[in-house]
């Protein structure tokens, strides 16, 4: 992909080189951003591990919902972080501690402190962007009608998914 900034060549590799998520900050709540990006993230073939204390041992997405990241599975490549700035330094501690390779900050949330933290430990560091934005603007699937989700909506409740590889739509539930 030629013309691509310095920054956007690392953020392309870096969603490349990723297969798993810790999405700090995930929301049962489907009109909530996390859950569109967890969503979006899903449908690409990354595996999410949701953490949110409020709502572990519940399922977001059909994914089990943890309580920290500590408590994941497994060590995961990347941490994504739905939270507020000022909320970031003990998250990035803790995926310091645990190995996690890559600190990803969502739109708007910015913490030079911690990014600088992460760096000097060796982590690399996305920050006020989004994955699910930054997915769909480098591999070309934003056109003029916006980002491609594969849901139509006009009226909450009644979203529709894109089925088959014509385009036709059918009501979103099973396949």
């Amino acid at each position: 992909m030629s013309g691509l900034s310095d920054e956007d060549r690392r953020i392309r590799d870096i969603l490349l080189r990723v297969r798993t998520i810790a999405m700090v900050g995930a929301s049962p709540n489907e009109m909530r951003p996390s859950y569109f990006a967890m969503m979006y993230l899903l449908n690409k073939g990354y595996r999410i591990f949701p953490v949110n204390p409020r709502v572990a041992g519940e399922t977001i997405l059909g994914q089990t919902v943890y309580p920290d990241l500590a408590s994941l599975p497994e060590v995961p490549d990347m941490v994504q972080i739905f939270r507020r700035s000022e909320e970031v330094p003990p998250i990035v501690e803790e995926a310091i501690r645990l190995g996690i390779k890559v600190v990803w900050m969502q739109l708007g949330v910015i913490h030079e402190e911690a990014a600088a933290r992460a760096r000097a430990a060796g982590l690399e560091v996305v920050m006020d962007r989004c994955p699910k934005i930054e997915y769909g603007r480098l591999f070309g699937e934003i056109g003029w009608l916006g980002v491609n989700r594969g849901i139509v909506s006009a009226k909450r409740g009644q979203a529709m998914q894109l089925r088959s590889r014509k385009g036709a739509l059918a009501p979103r539930g099973p396949a």
